[in-house]
């Protein structure tokens, strides 16, 4: 009988941590889910966004090529405004003789030889008709399309001649001044993590490694992955980099 209990107790010393209740201990280098994969990141620009057209009308000139660099303020789109042009001309001529009638009023009524309802209504006019002049103007002032910031054109989709109505898109614009990179890091790096943290990403399409730096941290944690969203950017300029490009960011921990 004691034989048989002696002879157990290896049996059960050799099951150790796979008995119920027991403590199951970590191996020491056993990692997160999101720390064990690799991280990686697109290459994105700073800004971008799409332009349309304001009006209807045909394309005249597109100055800037697909694929070409453009400053802030120049011109992408002009647009042949020669409707818009004579509707402006018609307003201000309009505008003129209503206030010929409302001065010409105004000088009978010194002689009351008008009635207030005449003079009130040629003041009406008047009104109307700077208000025809401002439309006109405002939209004459769409017809050519200036650059909200300095970057390249991404994709040019209408060409030159073509009528296009309004909100139809016609170029997609991007500043790639500085690219960014998008990204996923475990929650439990916010004890040390901060803005202007430096770190690496190499790019599949160069199969370089380049410097960047943490710009953003998230504001919320994924309760589920316990995981944060940051961005980071390149950190210098390197003309081979542009938006899309993809790669394995290496963050090194303090």
């Amino acid at each position: 009988m004691l034989a048989a209990v002696l002879a157990g107790l290896p049996s059960a010393y050799a099951q150790g941590n796979n008995a119920p209740g027991a403590v199951v201990s970590k191996p020491a280098g056993a990692l997160p889910a999101l720390e064990r994969q690799e991280t990686r990141a697109q290459l994105l620009p700073r800004r971008f966004t799409t332009v349309a057209a304001e009006i209807g009308a045909k394309i005249n000139r597109l100055p800037v090529a697909e694929g070409g660099a453009f400053k802030s303020g120049q011109l992408l789109v002009s647009f042949d405004c020669s409707l818009q042009q004579a509707q402006l001309q018609k307003a201000q001529a309009e505008l003129d003789g209503t206030a010929q009638t409302l001065k010409s009023n105004q000088r009978l009524a010194e002689l009351n030889s008008v009635g207030q309802l005449e003079l009130d209504l040629s003041r009406s006019s008047v009104n109307k008709a700077k208000a025809e002049v401002g439309a006109s103007h405002a939209l004459l002032a769409k017809c050519s399309v200036f650059a909200p910031f300095a970057g390249r054109v991404a994709e040019q989709r209408v060409r030159e001649q073509q009528y296009v109505q309004p909100g139809q898109a016609m170029l997609d614009i991007l500043d790639d001044s500085v690219l960014e990179l998008e990204f996923l890091v475990p929650s439990r790096w916010l004890v040390w993590l901060r803005t202007g943290a430096a770190f690496q990403v190499q790019i599949d399409e160069t199969g370089k490694t380049y410097p960047a730096k943490f710009i953003r941290i998230g504001a919320r944690v994924d309760p589920t992955s316990q995981s944060i969203k940051v961005a980071g950017a390149i950190d210098g300029k390197f003309p081979e980099l542009i938006s899309g490009m993809s790669g394995r960011v290496q963050v090194k921990q303090p």
